[in-house]
């Protein structure tokens, strides 16, 4: 079989109810990397909070971090990087919302947030990453590859469409969970960046697999010929990639089981 593309998402998707990855993935996914094939992972995560599970691993893994505005290879050599013009991240940072939603910007090696949210970092427990509190007032909007609002779903869907209304395609707004609204430039996805991969690795887009679980994987899924929605999925995802396979829940090692199968692990 000759090399194929494999890129999936990590919460929901690659990563257990625990948000850490299954010794049976592990297994996997070392067994097809020694086989030839190339893997990527592609998150809503940053960059430096997914090192650990490429780590885990011991192979070469892509990472696609912060929604597809940076793409680094596996040495950590930066292959591509897509920043929010900077009037747009401050009118983002500017923009009135409730108290109790938190505004989070992800630079190209911190993640900033306007006030403490410790529930926040269970997420993020294997892997140690975290935030610095910073006042909003003091961010110039230079270098954001991000904005993230963190609140209620209804709040969070009042942002979204004053958002939408006022820049129109000027930037991308999508969901990585019911309560996290992400802003990025417009054209930045992960989708984009797994074309980029896919021309980098000399891939077709036929012999690419992948996985995810929400709404910032619709583009990713449409480019793939080989697209995998959990069962867990956000409930418009298939709707959105009415191609896509739907397989089990990403607490059933699911993503695994699926690529064992298809390539005789």
């Amino acid at each position: 079989m000759p090399p194929h593309l494999i890129v999936s998402d990590l919460d929901g998707t690659l990563l257990g109810a625990d948000h850490d990855l299954h010794p049976e993935t592990v297994a996997t996914l070392q067994a097809l990397a020694e086989r030839g094939h190339h893997l990527a992972f592609a998150s809503g995560r940053h960059y430096r909070d997914m090192l650990a599970f490429r780590e885990r691993l011991g192979v070469p893994v892509h990472l696609i971090s912060t929604n597809g505005a940076y793409l680094h290879a596996p040495d950590d050599q930066l292959l591509h990087a897509r920043h929010l013009a900077a009037e747009h991240a401050r009118e983002l940072i500017a923009l009135e919302r409730p108290a109790e939603v938190r505004l989070n910007l992800y630079q190209d090696d911190e993640w900033l947030i306007d006030a403490p949210a410790p529930e926040l970092l269970a997420l993020h427990a294997h892997t140690g990453f975290g935030y610095r509190v910073v006042e909003p007032a003091l961010l110039d909007g230079q270098g954001v590859g991000k904005v993230l609002y963190i609140g209620d779903p209804a709040h969070l869907a009042e942002l979204e469409a004053g958002i939408v209304a006022r820049t129109g395609e000027q930037l991308h707004v999508t969901y990585s969970m019911a309560n996290s609204l992400e802003v990025m430039a417009g054209g930045v996805n992960k989708g984009q960046a797994l074309l980029a991969l896919l021309e980098r690795l000399d891939v077709a887009p036929e012999a690419c697999l992948a996985f995810g679980d929400n709404l910032n994987d619709t583009e990713m899924l449409s480019v793939a010929g080989e697209a995998h929605v959990m069962a867990n999925a956000h409930p418009e995802l298939s709707g959105r990639v009415p191609g896509a396979t739907v397989i089990g829940h990403h607490a059933g090692v699911a993503v695994a089981r699926r690529l064992q199968g298809y390539f005789g692990i």
